[in-house]
């Protein structure tokens, strides 16, 4: 069964970059047929999909955030990786990582991390 797992810093400055990893387990990041997301969702906010990078590596971005966030991922530790550039208090969230046949994942269809908490303090 695949596992998800976010790290990553709790607390961030306003204008710092911040990055966030998922960890996965049970199943390879390379593998066909999927794509691996990351979503988050700000206090009193809807859930908000940013992005997801693709089993061979293609990357798609919600277009209003595309100039603030990049996806990477390291194929030799299994993890993909969240990149948002100079942070402001609205980033705060809490951020997952996922699973899914579709590049937009659902809680239904796909698989999700536990979340993470993040901070931007001001």
């Amino acid at each position: 069964q695949v596992q998800l797992r976010e790290s990553g810093p709790g607390l961030v400055p306003p204008s710092q970059n911040l990055s966030l990893t998922c960890t996965v387990s049970g199943a390879s990041i390379t593998s066909n047929d999927y794509y691996w997301s990351w979503i988050r969702q700000a206090p009193g906010k809807i859930v908000e999909w940013m992005g997801a990078i693709s089993s061979s590596g293609n990357t798609y971005y919600v277009p209003y955030l595309e100039s603030r966030i990049s996806i990477s991922r390291d194929t030799s530790k299994n993890q993909f990786t969240l990149h948002v550039a100079s942070v402001t208090p609205e980033d705060t969230a809490t951020y997952w990582c996922a699973r899914d046949k579709q590049a937009l994942a659902t809680r239904s269809t796909g698989s999700w991390g536990q979340g993470t908490q993040v901070t931007v303090s001001s």
